[in-house]
């Protein structure tokens, strides 16, 4: 499972990669974003959703990772900490939420995936072999619910993204799985407009050789 990104693109580099997508007005609802280099699960990111309407367009807003646990999941317990992967859309728990109002971007620099090493497991990164900002396909719905004790009941927008078979540069360190990360405008665009039948289909690894590792240090 991927539990650690960053995003260290400045917010017109967001507002370039949404304006790309050729879908409307570009809307940006994040105020004074800061670098973000260490993204790990219930934090506060920016995502691209598709604004319908009077004024349709892809809006920049920021969301907290983690989607709504499955109801077994949740047995005896009072907090919810969220699922930040999604493989299995065929779950009815998922089902739900596959319809274009609640697909996102998520916008990333470099990902990380934690490997066993002698010391214990590491997160080792990944990034863009181009060094471009690019973004998981994500789920996205508002929420009500105890994510921290101490916090109480709280009513927010919720994200998560997908999850696939690695491709080569990722499966000899993590064999699990990677995320699903769509590159182009036309896939990220598909993503937040298509019927299931053609958005499920970009449910799949990057090509080979897409990918650059970085290393145990951190988002270079």
């Amino acid at each position: 499972m991927c539990n650690l990104y960053a995003l260290t693109k400045g917010q017109q580099a967001l507002r370039d990669l949404a304006r790309a997508l050729d879908l409307g007005a570009v809307h940006d609802r994040l105020g004074n974003l800061p670098v973000l280099s260490g993204l790990y699960p219930d934090a506060e990111a920016p995502i691209i959703g598709l604004a319908r309407g009077e004024a349709p367009g892809p809006t920049l807003s920021l969301a907290r990772w983690g989607m709504p646990s499955p109801a077994f999941a949740l047995e005896g317990k009072t907090v919810d900490r969220g699922i930040t992967n999604i493989r299995n859309t065929a779950s009815p728990h998922w089902r739900r939420w596959l319809a274009p109002q609640y697909r996102c971007l998520v916008p990333f620099t470099s990902f990380a995936e934690h490997v066993k090493t002698d010391t214990g497991f590491q997160p080792l990164w990944f990034a863009p072999t181009d060094d471009s900002l690019t973004c998981f396909a994500g789920l996205a719905t508002r929420w009500t619910g105890v994510r921290k004790r101490a916090e109480g009941e709280v009513t927010l927008t919720v994200f998560g993204f997908l999850t696939c078979e690695p491709n080569a540069d990722v499966a000899p360190h993590h064999p699990k799985a990677m995320p699903v990360i769509l590159t182009t405008p036309d896939d990220q665009r598909r993503w937040l407009t298509a019927d299931w039948a053609k958005a499920a289909a970009l449910q799949r690894p990057l090509p080979d050789g897409a990918l650059r590792m970085l290393g145990f240090a951190g988002e270079a």
